[in-house]
């Protein structure tokens, strides 16, 4: 996987709204950031990618991180981190990095 050397290419995706109210807390919705992060890397690494997988009991924190995990179509698997940025629950993808 060569995506290393591009991973500076994907660290300024922003994603919009991503929030979803229950049970008197907000959560990201782990669905749309999970297609939210499928084809923005797809777009930016030019390499298929076979499913994306967030924390569905992710809080809304400003500032807060939290991890997905990016399986590629050629087996190979990778993590990335994403941060909270504000209260309407748009996050950044700060880092990405191939799991061994």
């Amino acid at each position: 996987m060569s995506f290393s050397v591009r991973a500076g290419a994907v660290v300024a995706i922003v994603v919009s709204g991503l929030a979803v109210a229950g049970c008197g807390e907000t959560v990201i919705d782990s669905a749309k950031a999970e297609g939210a992060i499928q084809h923005n890397l797809e777009t930016s690494l030019h390499e298929k990618i076979s499913s994306v997988s967030c924390p569905s009991d992710q809080k809304v924190e400003p500032g807060a991180t939290f991890t997905c995990t990016v399986d590629f179509t050629n087996g190979k698997q990778a993590t990335t981190t994403l941060k909270i940025r504000n209260k309407e629950a748009d996050v950044s993808l700060v880092g990405i990095k191939p799991n061994k």
